[in-house]
């Protein structure tokens, strides 16, 4: 006597955390089904422990924490325990920092599990590649919140070079070609979104270079988006 019903905006396999955001809205719907509410915590952790521990699939857990939490946050992991500090800008900001984003859709489809087994396996020998990653983590706070904004672009730049250098797989030739077009056109940094190797692209522009790029780029599909400010919602329940 139950159906359910998916319905997605963007195609899975692409980089956006639509496989965590089905796992933890899946969640949200069965419990408010039952009649219960959960608080984004319990989604997130019982979304990471399904993923993780009973498909046994190897990811991380930031996808399933930003689908049930929403918004702009830092996101802090300790063992097995986070903590979840959002990123409080004020409307000026946020608009200036969303209008120099751009997303586009490569066509590429791969399994981000696949793509992280290959520098996972092997973590300990990306030690040096990884610290300086996690470095960037609190200068991206440091420039959202009071720094030259445009720098938030630059830093992406810097962050997507030492991803490459995790494993060959993050990226390939076509998204290298795709990314080097983007700069060519004064996107200031950028990343492929999720584990790598194909996916989304996303790319911090200044305005007056957008719509270039946009034409270097017509081949791609162009994906316009805002900043949510919630998670996972109920947003019908006849009992209610």
């Amino acid at each position: 006597g139950l159906e359910i019903h998916y319905d997605g905006d963007l195609p899975g396999k692409s980089g956006t955390g639509s496989s965590s955001s089905f796992t933890v809205g899946l969640l949200n719907a069965l419990y408010a089904y039952k009649g219960e509410q959960l608080e984004p915590r319990r989604l997130a952790e019982e979304a990471i422990n399904i993923e993780q521990n009973i498909i046994g699939e190897t990811v991380g857990s930031q996808d399933q924490i930003a689908a049930a939490y929403g918004g702009l946050n830092h996101i802090k992991f300790e063992g097995n325990s986070f903590e979840v500090i959002p990123i409080i800008l004020n409307n000026e900001r946020l608009k200036a920092i969303q209008s120099r984003v751009m997303l586009f859709f490569t066509g590429i489809s791969r399994y981000a599990e696949k793509v992280a087994k290959t520098y996972v396996e092997n973590i300990e020998t990306r030690e040096k590649q990884l610290k300086v990653m996690f470095q960037m983590v609190d200068d991206g706070v440091e420039i959202m919140t009071k720094g030259e904004i445009d720098d938030f672009g630059f830093l992406l730049n810097e962050a997507w070079q030492k991803k490459k250098e995790l494993s060959k797989e993050v990226s390939t030739s076509e998204i290298n070609h795709i990314y080097d077009e983007a700069i060519s056109c004064g996107a200031l940094g950028g990343k492929v979104s999720g584990a790598g190797g194909g996916g989304f692209m996303f790319f911090f522009v200044p305005i007056d270079k957008q719509e270039l790029l946009r034409k270097r780029l017509s081949n791609l599909i162009h994906v316009p988006f805002n900043f949510g400010k919630s998670g996972s919602d109920i947003i019908f329940d006849e009992k209610l």
